[in-house]
């Protein structure tokens, strides 16, 4: 298994409740692919170095987990469609 890190960005404009949700669906998502996921980390709000879909504000959570390389394309899919994320990024960290 391999380190990766999962960047989301979260609409600014939904209530905590739902962003709590958002989070937890993308946990939910990297355990069922197999994925052992680390301790959250919560940016919070920040502005956006550009316009997406006329929002100038999002939330910034990063995700650090482990799992094996053929789970990352199935995450990726997911969250292309998973609804209120802006934006994802999921990255391999170095061994090192």
């Amino acid at each position: 298994m391999s380190k990766y890190e999962l960047a989301v960005v979260v609409n600014a404009q939904i209530d905590d409740e739902a962003r709590t949700a958002v989070i937890d669906r993308c946990k939910d998502l990297i355990a069922r692919e197999g994925g052992e996921i680390g301790e959250v980390e919560e940016w919070g709000k920040k502005k956006l170095a550009y316009e997406i879909q006329k929002m100038n504000e999002a939330y910034y959570y990063f995700i650090p987990f482990d799992a094996e390389g053929s789970a990352i394309a199935e995450i990726e899919g997911r969250m292309r469609i998973m609804d209120n994320v802006i934006r994802y990024l999921c990255v391999k960290k170095d061994e090192a």
